[in-house]
């Protein structure tokens, strides 16, 4: 294989390698080669050693032939990435090149710059990282692999996922007007995948109030009082009491 100069790397939804250009996911050696090579991957930059890769193909029951099963794996990953970008032998690296995309990792920038943005009142340049943290996270991560290191994945994208959709809903918030619709489409969304999280909530009830909905608004709060108090035996937070006190004053009023 030749030199490679960029690399796209896609883990959720459909698995993509295009190396310099060439498609070689198919050339992996099945499911432990994508596995491990995916550990790699989200590992690079440092020498990952053969102990720690035989527990990410194999777990902690592998037997004792798997060190000759890791032996011919590790031999035709080198085959199909070829043996200067798989470097080591004690210890495992691969190296890609600087201009390397890898889903995962764009998805996890996203959610940090979208709420950085959020957090400055940046509506606007939140817009696109949020849709990217949210719209990849929602994608599956290595569809019909399993290992525990792989299920701690799923999890940290199923929160970036819900971070990309809270940033979605507060920037149309931020953003007010015609945003407005789908700031309170997104936060009934999330106010459905995270019951319990009461800033989408607070996104919710806040849009629909910019909406003149004051009413629905006050059910929304109503709602989450209920489930707060027979799950969990809590009451919402001190900043959502007084989203609440402010929309029963203008009901009051109106």
């Amino acid at each position: 294989m030749g030199e490679w100069t960029t690399a796209r790397i896609q883990f959720c939804g459909r698995f993509v390698a295009d190396l310099g250009g060439t498609r070689v996911e198919d050339t992996l050696p099945g499911r432990r080669g994508r596995a491990l090579f995916a550990y790699l991957v989200l590992n690079r930059g440092r020498p990952v050693s053969r102990d720690e890769l035989l527990m990410a193909g194999w777990g902690e029951d592998a037997p004792a032939a798997a060190g000759n099963a890791f032996s011919v794996l590790l031999s035709k990953l080198r085959h199909s990435l070829g043996a200067n970008r798989l470097q080591g032998r004690g210890e495992i690296e691969l190296l890609l090149p600087q201009a390397t995309f890898v889903d995962v990792e764009a998805a996890l920038e996203g959610a940090h710059r979208a709420e950085s943005a959020i957090a400055e009142g940046r509506w606007a340049q939140a817009w696109g990282p949020a849709g990217i943290a949210y719209h990849v996270a929602s994608r599956p991560f290595l569809v019909g692999l399993e290992a525990p290191w792989i299920d701690q994945w799923r999890r940290r994208l199923e929160e970036v996922r819900l971070r990309g959709l809270e940033c979605f809903a507060a920037a149309g918030l931020g953003l007010g007007g015609p945003a407005l619709a789908q700031a309170e489409e997104r936060a009934r969304m999330l106010t459905q995948l995270a019951p319990y999280r009461e800033t989408a909530h607070r996104i919710l009830m806040e849009a629909l109030e910019r909406r003149g909905n004051v009413a629905e608004a006050l059910r929304a709060y109503q709602r989450l009082r209920v489930l707060l108090r027979e799950e969990l035996g809590i009451a919402p937070s001190p900043a959502l009491q007084a989203v609440h006190r402010r929309l029963l004053l203008q009901s009051a009023d109106s």
